[in-house]
């Protein structure tokens, strides 16, 4: 590695795609946003973000190489180069992302999914550097899991391995989007959080502010905002969804046996009321053998820009192997 070498690091989300570029230090040069518009073809996409990447590297000082490029997206398969029946972004059942890209870019080009990459991202720039065997959670509109384990990345046979989010609380539980019911992502997760606060509404006689908002104006982040005023209905709603994660998590400790347990994404930004209750919930379902071995903390990357650095570190750790 060079000292002016780069990488492009992209993450690709239903909403927006986030982009820079990235030295081998984890420090963002330069970083952009553009909308995804999901809705349209991956060609046009591509096409998009073509224009943008050129605009965001023209202010860069000359000696910058680009060495490669790393992108995290939904359903990303790391071996196939493909994105596979996402089910925000209207592309199609396969989209061979890699190949479509590499028409602009002829360069090493690794992907995987937004998980996996905040993984890498916490290994090569975050709080788990020194750690062999960890997970990060994602928690978002849905819930991501990608697992470092013996210090490399793990994707099983399928290349899809940790998807966490779509093991079963209650087989006869609430519809998910990928068509079970009782996934795991169905309750933790931001939507996971909303259901859970209107049941609670529907269910209790509390009183809560949350009753004077009509139902679309029940957020996340209201959710979170009055459950920091000491708002029941919503201290509640966080309580049962740290307890359900707790527990599933500790089922996932008993297979893996992690050093560690990082959250991260917009739900994990709910810091105490989240990840507090969590770590708590875990003891007490864990199997007695396993307490005391994993430890449960928030993402080490800097808030805002993880997914760039971990889709950046996708790719340097490709380059560096």
């Amino acid at each position: 590695m060079q000292r002016n070498d780069m990488v492009l690091g992209i993450d690709i989300g239903a909403t927006e795609t986030a982009f820079g570029f990235v030295d081998g230090h984890g420090k963002i040069l330069t970083t952009a946003v553009m909308p995804t518009m999901a809705d349209r073809p991956a060609e046009d996409f591509l096409s998009r973000l073509k224009i943008q990447i050129d605009a965001l590297g023209k202010p860069l000082p000359e000696g910058f190489q680009l060495r490669g490029i790393g992108l995290g997206a939904p359903n990303a398969h790391p071996r196939r180069g493909t994105i596979e029946n996402p089910v925000n972004l209207k592309w199609g059942a396969v989209v061979h992302l890699k190949s479509l890209l590499q028409a602009y870019y002829n360069l090493p080009i690794a992907l995987t999914n937004d998980a996996s990459t905040a993984a890498i991202g916490e290994k090569m720039f975050g709080s788990a550097r020194s750690m062999k065997d960890f997970m990060v959670v994602t928690l978002g509109t849905g819930l991501g899991c990608g697992l470092v384990l013996n210090d490399r990345l793990h994707y099983g046979v399928s290349g899809f391995a940790g998807e966490l989010g779509h093991t079963t609380v209650d087989p006869e539980g609430r519809q998910c989007h990928c068509g079970k019911r009782g996934c795991l992502e169905a309750y933790v997760s931001a939507s996971g959080l909303i259901r859970t606060a209107l049941e609670m509404l529907a269910l209790r006689n509390d009183p809560s502010r949350l009753r004077a908002l009509k139902i679309v104006e029940i957020t996340a982040k209201r959710i979170f905002e009055l459950a920091s005023k000491g708002d029941a209905i919503a201290l509640s709603a966080f309580d049962q969804t740290a307890r359900i994660l707790g527990m599933k998590l500790a089922d996932a400790v008993a297979h893996i046996s992690p050093e560690a347990i990082f959250l991260t994404g917009g739900l994990a930004s709910a810091g105490d009321l989240l990840i507090d209750p969590t770590a708590r919930y875990l003891d007490e379902f864990l199997f007695s053998v396993y307490r005391g071995t994993v430890k449960i903390a928030p993402s080490g990357l800097p808030a805002g820009t993880g997914a760039v650095l971990g889709a950046s570190a996708l790719i340097w750790n490709e380059l560096k192997s």
